[in-house]
């Protein structure tokens, strides 16, 4: 009986959805081809029918909330399923699937403070390891290092728990005190620390600094509702009158909020041109100015994008290519162009909906295409499906970028490869485990350190000690190389990913080559402006 009153419920239940986003849309959802109540009735029946059969005869018991909604952190179950067949995008928030997104969503929640993973231990039980603490944070403030194994909390032993769990136990409201124990290597007994939660902000501009006098590098790793203030305050404290470049990083940049993307864009770009646009089948087309403008900043502006650059980092690289206000580097964007409305259902679930496609200024389709493609290569692999470049467009000055599948950057630079030995010390994380090993007996360094032939030896006999195989002739081969891993990696075990992020930023052959092609970014705004005075009509 139980079960039969879970299937009514999941029927009332979807009927009532079906009446939210009526009532959410209005008119726009009202039926257009070939498509009535009755249909909507026969296959509500053929859906009962099949979860009858299952639930009476299948070998096991049948649990409605996994067939309905899937297991945790899944997208297995009835409703998430049927989602998939529209797009890759369109998908079903379970309760906690819901609050991390509003979390994302507001850049906030209250805790420690810290990324944490869960490995195999020595027995193959799970142990949690500290990956890094967030600079600022309580955890950070508290000494906690990466490489720390957090053995308990509150008393209770995390052996065997997953990432999931152990953030759940960390997580608290604000003010409380969470009692943590720590095992760390070159210590002989755990370290009792006591955290105070507090709120955790989640910072998307990540890091902006002065990289070459007068040439301004900021990363902005995702948009979520503090983006815009962040990156104003950035440039404020960069002193942005006086600038004469900027190196605008968003590779890794996965997106986020369209409002904060319009905003940013917003500071670079002329006052009225557009940014971006969307519509779609039920919703009318939409376009989005500048409103405020640059305020006569015209510095010249390199953007940098991967193939994980996607949804609002392709508004806002589209827009600077689009109008010639910024060179783009790197490689193809992901090609995430479909706009998602979230609906919140009830207090704790919400369902992201496909309502729109995104375009840039010119015209472009964003959206890569995913007919036929896997789930999995969609998402992991998106060079499967280059784009053919037959949507072509013009940029404000004339010149040709294409659509339909991303942005294709201006000049293309795919990060040279590791070799073999590289390969090797990475895949046996030497460099991590090394500086857990290093601090256990050093127990710490100064903010400037250098890695000295002493400390070049101490890695040779770590990697003897751990049996990975590596000769003196790929030590000097790859010199340059493990001086720099060794040093980001102690640097920011003790002062924070902030100070390690801007050692590797120095020396990442994407920035460097981003600073010599600055002059050019430069020619490009002069040459559109020319190029838009020339087409003016003459009086």
């Amino acid at each position: 009986m139980k079960q039969a009153r879970r299937l009514v419920w999941f029927i009332l239940s979807t009927v009532a959805l079906c009446a939210l986003l009526g009532g959410v849309y209005g008119r726009q959802v009202e039926a257009t081809t070939g498509s009535d109540d009755s249909d909507v009735k026969t296959n509500m029946q053929a859906f009962a029918m099949v979860y009858h059969v299952v639930e009476a005869n299948y070998a096991d018991a049948v649990d409605p909330d996994t067939a309905i909604y899937g297991p945790p952190n899944g997208n297995t179950g009835a409703i998430p399923a049927a989602l998939r067949t529209l797009d890759p995008h369109s998908n079903f928030f379970d309760p906690r699937a819901f609050a991390l997104l509003r979390e994302d969503q507001e850049g906030k929640y209250y805790g420690v403070g810290m990324s944490i993973q869960s490995r195999p231990g020595k027995m193959g039980k799970l142990i949690t390891i500290v990956v890094a603490p967030i600079p600022g944070s309580p955890a950070f403030r508290a000494g906690l290092r990466p490489g720390d194994i957090v053995a308990k909390v509150d008393g209770k032993p995390t052996d065997g728990l997953n990432t999931t769990q152990v953030a759940e136990m960390l997580k608290g409201p604000k003010g409380t005190q969470v009692d943590v124990t720590i095992v760390r290597e070159g210590y002989e007994q755990p370290l009792e620390v006591k955290i105070t939660r507090d709120e955790i902000s989640q910072n998307s501009v990540d890091d902006a600094f002065m990289v070459r006098p007068g040439i301004a590098y900021i990363h902005i790793n995702k948009f979520n509702e503090n983006t815009n203030d962040e990156l104003s305050e950035a440039l404020r404290k960069l002193n942005e009158k006086n600038l004469q470049g900027l190196v605008l990083d968003l590779r890794g940049n996965p997106g986020g909020l369209l409002q904060e993307a319009v905003e940013v864009c917003d500071h670079f770009l002329e006052k009225s041109q557009l940014i971006v646009y969307h519509s779609g089948r039920h919703s009318q087309e939409k376009r989005y100015y500048a409103t405020r403008g640059d305020d006569g900043h015209e510095y010249p502006i390199v953007v940098l994008i991967n193939r994980m650059s996607a949804s609002a980092a392709e508004i806002v690289t589209g827009a600077l290519q689009d109008h010639d206000r910024a060179l783009v580097m790197g490689e193809p964007s992901f090609g995430k162009g479909l706009v998602q409305t979230v609906y919140q259902l009830s207090e704790h679930t919400g369902l992201a909906l496909t309502t729109a496609h995104y375009y840039t200024p010119s015209g472009r389709l964003i959206q890569r295409q995913y007919e036929n493609v896997s789930l999995y290569d969609y998402y992991y692999h998106p060079e499967l499906t280059k784009p053919d470049h037959a949507e072509v467009r013009l940029t404000d000055g004339g010149r040709e970028v294409y659509g339909g599948g991303g942005i294709t950057p201006d000049v293309v630079f795919t990060d040279p490869k590791m070799n073999p030995a590289q390969e090797t010390l990475v895949q046996h994380s030497a460099f991590f485990n090394f500086s857990k090993a290093y601090l256990g007996v050093h127990k710490t360094i100064p903010q400037d350190f250098q890695v000295t032939d002493a400390v070049l030896d101490e890695f040779k006999q770590f990697l003897a000690k751990e049996k990975i195989p590596f000769s003196d002739v790929n030590m000097t081969a790859n010199l340059d190389f493990i001086k720099n891993h060794i040093r980001i990696q102690l640097v920011g075990a003790i002062y924070g990913e902030t100070e390690a992020d801007r050692i590797s930023i120095a020396n990442d052959p994407l920035v460097l080559k981003s600073l010599d092609t600055m002059p050019q970014a430069k020619e490009l705004m002069a040459r559109a402006k020319r190029y838009i005075a020339s087409k003016a009509p003459i009086r």
